[in-house]
């Protein structure tokens, strides 16, 4: 696929033990798709088969995922398996793959390494009111799960931060 500044193809993979979330920005700042792929029984296999079919599909010109082997990245190996098992499948379809910690995405995004994932998504709330005003979870409290629909700003942030790195392909 022929991807030129303007249409350049973005997909951000969150990982979570439910599953995963996606987001798709094409061009400087157009969130295109979004959302999150439930996974039971075989957890890494099924949300390793749906990560295929959204690479199949959306043909990225970048993979952002979080980088989970960065110091003070506290990921279950599970979770760090599969998204070992994801970088390759993105390998086989020659597809580049950009690793950022959440460090770095909080940096980036709140200038601010002790930022919350709460104000991330307030932030991507606001950035993108139309696509993902209407979907920001209420603050948790410390004895709550965090809501399923965290997921989709946990990967539209990877998206905006790979952005607002200055990289260009």
């Amino acid at each position: 696929m022929n991807h030129t500044q303007k249409h350049f193809r973005i997909l951000a993979i969150a990982l979570s033990a439910r599953g995963l979330s996606f987001a798709v920005m094409e061009g400087e700042d157009s969130l295109v798709a979004w959302g999150g792929k439930q996974a039971e029984g075989d957890k890494n296999a099924q949300a390793l088969a749906k990560a295929e079919k959204l690479l199949d599909l959306y043909k990225p010109g970048i993979l952002v995922l979080q980088d989970m082997e960065a110091k003070g990245s506290h990921r279950y190996p599970r979770m760090k398996r599969l998204n070992r098992q994801i970088i390759k499948a993105a390998g086989t379809r020659k597809i580049k793959v950009t690793l950022i910690s959440g460090e770095r995405q909080r940096s980036l995004l709140l200038g601010d390494t002790n930022g919350t994932k709460h104000e991330m998504a307030e932030m991507l709330a606001q950035r993108f009111p139309v696509e993902l005003g209407s979907r920001l979870p209420a603050k948790r409290r410390e004895w709550e799960s965090e809501s399923s629909r965290m997921g989709i700003f946990d990967a539209a942030a990877l998206a905006v931060a790979f952005r607002m790195r200055g990289i260009r392909h």
